[in-house]
Formats: structure tokens, sequence, C-alpha cells
């Protein structure tokens, strides 16, 4: 069982570390607690035992006391439950979505920070910023470039297989060769309808106004030529699939550990899939690609991504100015500090958002991501999707997946879902 297994406590809240006065004293250190405590919610599992170690150091140096938390509930329904009971965290991590409907509410205002000069994805709304950047994520189509030379005989070059043309070609030379499913297709609805299903919205000309039609009832989804460029290609990832015939029953473990050491050779993702993927006796030369599709308006040149995961500061009566300036101390610290900087790129290995911040990425799917960042080859991420849109979307994928429904069942199964949607945050 790989360490991502582990970190799975569904329904509990784990706390990371609780440094008091005391404690510190029977460890011996020399340093005490201001006395000030503050709490973090997590809602990033591949870096719970990271923020947990961080927590506990960060404890002991600074004088602060810090709990960290992580649930498997929804982020909305989760800090809805700690807002309604009048216990909120100090510093919650979010999505994008997530700012832009509760930030207004709930958020304090950190246009004043340093760290704001040296970010393009820091959440502004209304002139005032309240969203820090975490990282930067993107997805795309992972591939294990040692498993495919291993079988063609050939260097693996992403940019030689941009069509979807091109990459049924090597499709067919790699099942020639010898290797009987080359792709891998994870079932979980996250993955389904969070992840590859808002490629369709982001890449359309004006992704808000698209989305607004699928509201009004005016996009025929089975016609649109997004739809079907990346159903097309998806259409070759579950045809080739190494657990065709039981598709929705895969462990997402399995799938990656295939990956990993070469038994396939691609997975559509994200660089998050290393904390899974780095579990196993990986091949070195694996990295991060755009899906490949035929069309000529250079989407199959980019990922989608963008800033993944913001930290906000509570600005409810419950939390004391003091906690706020120790939660402005840490978002610092992350920013600015060298130390900071390394626990987000290091410890955490992910992609930090800031320019100042010129520590390489540490694994192979981060360096993807971040070439193509630094090329300025990110589409946007949507970041108003309802709260519900990947439980709900993610269920009727399933079925086509399992090929219970057929894809113009599917296209209508998402139009029906839109015409009764809620937007999340300010584009409702």
């Amino acid at each position: 069982m790989s360490k991502f297994s582990s970190w799975k406590k569904a329904g509990t809240a784990i706390v990371a570390t609780l440094m008091t006065v005391g404690m510190l004293g029977a460890c011996g250190s020399s340093s005490s607690s201001s006395g000030t405590k503050i709490t973090i919610f997590n809602s990033k599992v591949e870096i719970e035992s990271q923020m947990e170690d961080m927590a506990a150091k960060y404890s002991k140096e600074k004088g602060v006391d810090v709990e960290v938390y992580y649930s498997n509930d929804t982020v909305a329904a989760h800090l809805a439950t700690k807002y309604a009971s009048k216990d909120p965290y100090t510093i919650s991590m979010v999505d994008a979505k997530d700012i832009y409907s509760l930030a207004e509410e709930h958020a304090v205002d950190l246009s004043d920070q340093d760290w704001v000069k040296d970010t393009d994805y820091a959440i502004s709304i209304n002139g005032k910023t309240y969203g820090f950047p975490v990282s930067i994520e993107a997805r795309g189509l992972i591939y294990n470039a040692d498993a495919i030379k291993k079988v063609t005989g050939k260097e693996f070059k992403p940019e030689n297989y941009k069509t979807l043309d091109e990459f049924k070609d090597l499709i067919d030379e790699l099942k020639a060769g010898g290797m009987e499913s080359p792709t891998g297709v994870m079932k979980e609805d996250w993955s389904l309808a969070a992840h590859f299903l808002p490629e369709v919205y982001e890449e359309q000309e004006d992704p808000d106004a698209f989305c607004h039609e699928l509201k009004d009832g005016k996009v025929d989804l089975s016609s649109n030529a997004k739809w079907n460029s990346l159903m097309d290609f998806f259409d070759v990832m579950k045809d080739n699939n190494y657990a065709k015939s039981s598709a929705i029953s895969a462990e997402r473990e399995v799938t990656e550990q295939k990956l990993a050491e070469g038994e396939i050779a691609f997975m559509f993702g994200g660089n998050w899939d290393w904390s899974v993927l780095n579990q196993y006796d990986y091949t070195e030369n694996m990295g991060l690609m755009p899906v490949p599709q035929n069309t000529d308006d250079g989407s199959n040149e980019k990922l989608v991504g963008g800033g993944s995961k913001y930290f906000f500061i509570d600005s409810s009566d419950n939390t004391s100015d003091e906690q706020r300036k120790a939660a402005k101390d840490f978002l610092n610290w992350l920013a600015e500090d060298k130390e900071g900087q390394e626990f987000i790129s290091k410890d955490a290995a992910l992609i930090s958002p800031f320019k100042n911040n010129e520590i390489e990425a540490s694994d192979p799917l981060g360096k993807s991501v971040k070439s193509y960042a630094d090329a300025g080859k990110l589409i946007d991420n949507y970041n108003y999707l309802p709260d519900d849109h990947y439980s709900v979307l993610g269920a009727k994928f399933q079925k086509w997946l399992a090929g219970d429904e057929n894809r113009a069942t599917l296209a209508k199964d998402i139009e029906t879902y839109w015409k009764s949607a809620k937007f999340t945050g300010a584009t409702a």
C-alpha cells in the first residue's frame, strides 16, 4: 500500500501538531511559545504528512502553536460547518472558486503584503487581494518515455504527437511492438469531471460565456467542436485502456503503478499524480504533455492549469488580531523565507507560484508544468464550476466509461445538469 492510501482518513480531521509551552519545555527546547495558536485547514491530501512535519518544526522555531487539519468532505461543505459553529480555521486552504464565493464575507484583505508583488496568481476581488496562491498545477497527458522507447526503439518527443492522428499511430506502434494496452484511465469522479470534462469549457473561445450558454440551454454539445475533439481523444484512451473490461473497478493506485513501472505508456492526469507515482519503482523519464487533438487553434500545444489551492485568513470576530498577524507571518514565510520556499518546492514537491522562488521543481511532472508555465503555454483553469459538478457529472461519466451509455447520451446528461446548476463565485 502506498502512502497515499494511508493518508485517507475518512471523515476525520487530522491534528498535525499542538506545540504548547509545557510540551516544548518537556522536549528541552530553548524556544518558548508566544501563547498564540493558529489553525490551518489543508485540503490537499497529497501533502498531509509534509504539512504535519512543517507545522511541528514551525511551531518550535517560531514560538507559535500550529494545528493542521484535513477533511475528506468537499471544501465548501466542510468550511460551512466550521463557520456555522463559529469555529473557523485561522487559515484555510481552498480551491480558487471558494475564494470567489467566500472571501468577501470571510477573508482578510492581503493587498498590503510583500508577497503580492512576487506572483501573478493571487486572487483579487473588487481591488482587494484575498487568495494566497499555494502552487501552480496543470493537467494533461502523463507519459512514460522509457516505456515508449523500450517498445519503439526511438526517443519519445512529445512535440511530435500534437495531433490525435499522430497519437493513434503511436498507440498502434506500441501495440504492434507488444504493449497490449498502452493506456490507463482513472475512473474517479474528480478525475473525469473535475479535471477532464472542464477542458471542454476551458478550451472554448470564451469559457464563461460558454458555461452560461449551457446554463441557458443554448448549447448542443454533440455538435460542439471542442467536445468532439476531446472526446475523440478520450475514446482512444478508453479503447486502449488496460482495464477496459472493468474500467470503473480499476484502482487509481494500480493504474499509476502500471504507468510508473512502464507496463502502460499514457494516463490523463496532472502533476499532483507524482505523489502516487513516486511510491513505486518508477522509470526515470516521465513527463506531462498537452492532450493530442486534431486542431489548429494551438490548444494541443498547451497544458490546462494555473494557480491551484489558495490560502485565505479568517476575518471574523472568532479570530483575534494576534492570530491574524501570526497567520500573515506564516504566509510571508512560505513566500519570502528560504526555509518556507524549500518547504513548498522540496518537501511538498509543489511548483511555486512566486517569481522570487528559484528552486527547481523536484519531480519530472513538476518540471514539465514549470516549462509550460514559463513559456506562457497554460490554458487558464475555469474557476466557477458548481460545487456538485464533479460528483454529479462524474457519475454520468462513469456510466459512459463502463459502456452503459454512449457519447450522445452523456452529452445530453451534461446539458440537463447545467440547466439547474448554480455557479460558484463572481460569475453567478
